[in-house]
């Protein structure tokens, strides 16, 4: 089965969905309308906070909420993760299936409905067809240290033109044929199977220059991910590390994360981009390599307050303040969530072999109490995050609980990339 085109990227952690058989599960039921506004409106605009490049939005469901959601290009149906809400939102209308998805577990129960109504602000769409997990295996909340219900993408992009502005925080979005000011350059892109592609220009760690067909995802928090090349595994670069590329629906993605020298938008060029490269057998053979090469994600896009027209196939794009902030992995080795009830208290959920955390001493579930000589309450899980890959060299002075015991822990960042 092919997975959801989001692949949410915390340090050593993303998140794959999958899609294409859910879609056909959903012929079956209501065709979901599109988001409207109320006859006198043309526009709406709401504010979104931005966590590990993903951008969430509040939104409310049959009148409830509001609710936590990822705003994400590539998703197709909206996604709840969160099953306590079946109850709170009174959906009676529903289908169970079992969906199979990348990894190294099994299949996931999810409920099928359209018995659904979104409101974004004043932007209203009735019979949203919807996947509802019946086990959040994503973790999302404590992974990203905010209450997190779901991820909504396709039917919103495609009843709007909309404005994503990384800059100020804010999605400006409005109807079809309003006449709109479009700052920036713009690129042609295509929308496949309720998803949206552009091609690049890109170098491959062998200098071989190519022209690259990726999905635009804003709900992919790295920066680029290379599948395939030609029918086969994309060719790696000579320096990679091993590392956990996140869940799918059945279970760990494994793969290797490395740098390729050079990308090219038009006249807007990158060079040196960390990369992740799914395992082939786990990924790109699944979802059928022979459709694209990779997917663009949110670590390169928030470098652009854009303009999103599934309407007329477009794309703009306008440098902001982030556009040559340079590529950084993790320099610790240790991935971080946050509890479910406290996202003041962090965690150590997985320690790579040979890191910097390693090496430290720093085991798999050691609570972090203290960095640095700052209580760990003085973080937020984004601000922990930002400082495991700030500086080639730098020790950090980590506090950790064990078994009830304190313990110091000296970590020296490594740029291991």
């Amino acid at each position: 089965m092919k997975y959801w085109q989001s692949a949410i990227k915390i340090p050593f952690v993303n998140f794959a969905f999958g899609i294409s058989c859910l879609q056909i599960l959903f012929l079956n039921l209501a065709i979901a309308q599109n988001f409207t506004l109320p006859p006198h409106k043309t526009k709406g605009t709401i504010k979104f906070e931005t966590v590990k490049n993903l951008v969430i939005i509040p939104l409310y469901i049959n009148g409830k909420g509001p609710y936590n959601f990822i705003l994400d290009t590539g998703v197709g149906l909206m996604i709840i993760t969160d099953s306590t809400l079946m109850d709170t939102l009174g959906i009676k209308s529903y289908r169970t299936t079992k969906i199979y998805g990348l990894g190294q577990g099994q299949e996931v129960e999810a409920h099928l409905s359209s018995d659904v109504q979104v409101n974004i602000q004043d932007a209203t769409i009735k019979n949203m067809p919807t996947a509802i997990l019946k086990k959040d295996i994503f973790n999302l909340s404590n992974y990203l240290g905010k209450k997190i219900h779901g991820l909504i993408g396709y039917y919103f992009f495609s009843s709007f033109l909309v404005k994503l502005n990384y800059t100020v925080g804010k999605v400006t979005f409005y109807t079809p044929n309003t006449k709109v000011r479009k700052p920036g350059i713009k690129f042609p892109i295509e929308i496949e199977n309720r998803r949206p592609f552009i091609t690049v220009d890109l170098q491959t760690a062998q200098k071989e220059n190519i022209k690259a067909k990726l999905i635009i995802d804003i709900g992919a928090s790295h920066a680029l991910s290379m599948e395939a090349l030609n029918g086969k595994a994309f060719p790696l670069p000579d320096s990679t590390i091993a590392g956990n590329l996140g869940i799918g629906l059945s279970g760990l993605i494994d793969g290797r994360v490395g740098r390729l020298p050079a990308l090219s938008l038009g006249k807007f060029k990158f060079k040196n981009i960390i990369t992740n490269f799914p395992s082939f057998e786990s990924v790109a053979s699944q979802i059928g390599y022979n459709t694209r090469n990779g997917n663009l994600g949110a670590d390169l896009l928030r470098r652009f307050d854009m303009t999103i027209d599934y309407g007329n196939s477009s794309l703009y794009l306008r440098p902001n303040k982030n556009f040559r902030e340079p590529y950084e992995h993790d320099m610790s080795g240790m991935e971080l969530y946050s509890d479910y009830d406290n996202h003041k208290r962090y965690f150590v959920g997985r320690v790579e072999p040979g890191s910097p955390a390693e090496k430290a001493g720093i085991l798999e579930q050691d609570e972090i109490i203290a960095v640095d000589f700052k209580l760990a309450d003085f973080y937020t899980l984004e601000s922990l995050s930002n400082l495991l890959k700030s500086v080639n060299g730098k020790t950090l002075v980590v506090e950790v609980i064990r078994k009830n015991k304190n313990i110091i822990k000296l970590v020296k960042l490594k740029r291991r990339i």
